[in-house]
């Protein structure tokens, strides 16, 4: 679809031959004789590009794009005026103006300016939507207690300059933590760099940090900044700092007491000004005690510290995460997005997910991919987490099915919901309703479970 171009002049000569000129450049061209009507056409059409003349009755330029930034913030402006000066030209750029244009307007220069003018606003849409995709990809799902004071300790570090020491088991999410911290503090517009420190080897860990010179050790061909210095004005987090060697953990030390080093093989000082963020899936005081983990780096770097709670100590913020991973995958695999079944929320809901948030996001992409229909069930989930790798931990649903043997999967999915149902019903004395909100269904849909299930409702003598 052509790129849609707002002229708006008083002036009827100016309308018709920048019109044709922009025409006949493929753009679909409308015209305003004043700043009323032209604020009447931005509202209903919401064009591409304004070309606004800056003197004309009633309602001049500089108003009208006063009032048009006002209503659309993102819209692309460029001012023309034939009495133009540098005082008029400022004002209009500070109120929001793209570009300025002196008349007589050179056809050729027209054509010029709007092409980059389009080129710009192209540009910006392609980075919002960059934007917005990195921060959903990066976004702390979840609205339980636990992610409430979970994200009330990150607005509390963010704005602060202090350490962070981040805590969890692998799959929690510790690096979205380090990146929310690092988008709510004054650095944000400058680098976040993530190392994963379990993943270098011990004899390149250095290089990686520090960087190296040319010719320092044998392939060190070129020079290479390393990462702290690629981090300089921004966050460097380090994630797993537990696996790092007593050696490297005493150069991490020492470049954040004096803020400087030396890469491999130079002899130069390198200032940098880095806010240090470092996670571990480790006790760090019990690393501490077995002689693995230096104790003055510990406390230097656990100023502000912060846990993030496993996913089974969460569960009830699974069904949002659902929807999320559903979403997420959907867009990055291409696919139609599916639906997921209550039942099939109930199962997820009742494992232990040893592996967490990513354990989880895993499961949906597969999900995604195995299921053939727009519709993910129970007996779906079910045979997912039957089919993880032995030695993963086990789940209510895999230790109630597995403990008998059933014709199809449908009965012993029927036989979980069954059992399941009856538990939570004995956990709140038989009371439906209270059972209904436990289970976040609507009541008649548990009376309906209850009685196609023949649940007895009552108890057990």
């Amino acid at each position: 679809m052509a790129e849609s171009i707002l002229i708006v002049d008083d002036e009827p000569a100016i309308l018709n031959s920048v019109s044709k000129i922009l025409e006949d450049e493929g753009y679909q061209v409308a015209t305003a004789k004043s700043g009323t009507d032209a604020l009447k056409q931005i509202a209903a059409d919401q064009p591409d590009l304004v070309l606004l003349d800056i003197w004309m009755p009633e309602l001049d330029g500089l108003e009208t794009l006063k009032r048009a930034k006002e209503q659309f913030p993102t819209l692309q402006i460029m001012m023309m005026s034939g009495h133009g000066s540098i005082e008029t030209a400022v004002k209009a750029i500070k109120l929001g103006a793209y570009d300025f244009i002196e008349k007589p307007l050179s056809l050729e220069n027209v054509t010029l300016r709007v092409r980059h003018a389009l080129d710009q606003r192209r540009l910006e849409e392609e980075n919002l939507s960059l934007r917005t995709k990195v921060e959903r990809r990066f976004e702390l799902v979840g609205t339980s207690p636990a992610m409430q004071k979970l994200r009330q300790l990150i607005a509390t570090a963010g704005p602060t300059n202090g350490r962070v020491m981040i805590a969890g088991e692998n799959g929690t999410g510790k690096e979205l933590v380090a990146r929310a911290i690092h988008m709510q503090s004054a650095r944000r517009d400058r680098p976040f760099v993530a190392v994963n420190c379990a993943a270098i080897p011990e004899t390149l860990i250095e290089s990686e940090l520090l960087g190296h010179e040319r010719g320092s050790f044998t392939g060190a061909t070129t020079q290479k900044r390393g990462q702290f210095e690629q981090a300089d004005g921004g966050t460097l987090f380090l994630d797993e700092i537990g696996d790092m060697s007593l050696n490297t953990q005493a150069k991490v030390l020492r470049v954040l007491q004096e803020q400087q080093f030396t890469r491999v093989g130079g002899n130069k000082q390198i200032k940098v000004d880095v806010r240090v963020i470092a996670a571990s899936n480790k006790d760090l005081l019990k690393e501490i005690e077995k002689g693995t983990f230096r104790e003055d780096l510990y406390y230097r770097l656990n100023v502000l510290p912060i846990e993030v709670p496993p996913l089974r100590e969460r569960k009830e913020d699974i069904p949002v995460l659902v929807k999320h991973f559903l979403h997420s995958q959907a867009e990055e695999l291409g696919l139609k997005i599916k639906d997921i079944t209550l039942e099939a929320q109930e199962v997820l809901q009742q494992y232990e997910w040893p592996g967490n948030i990513r354990e989880l996001r895993n499961l949906i992409e597969r999900l995604m991919i195995m299921v053939s229909g727009q519709v993910i069930e129970a007996e779906d989930v079910d045979a997912s987490l039957h089919s993880r790798p032995a030695g993963q931990g086990g789940s209510p649903a895999s230790s109630v099915l597995a403990s008998k043997s059933y014709d199809s999967l449908r009965d012993a999915r029927n036989a979980f919901e069954r059992d399941y149902i009856a538990r939570k019903l004995r956990e709140h004395g038989w009371n439906v309703s209270k059972t209904a909100e436990d289970l976040k269904v609507e009541r008649s849909h548990l009376h309906r479970k209850i009685k196609l299930l023949n649940v007895e409702l009552r108890p057990e003598s």
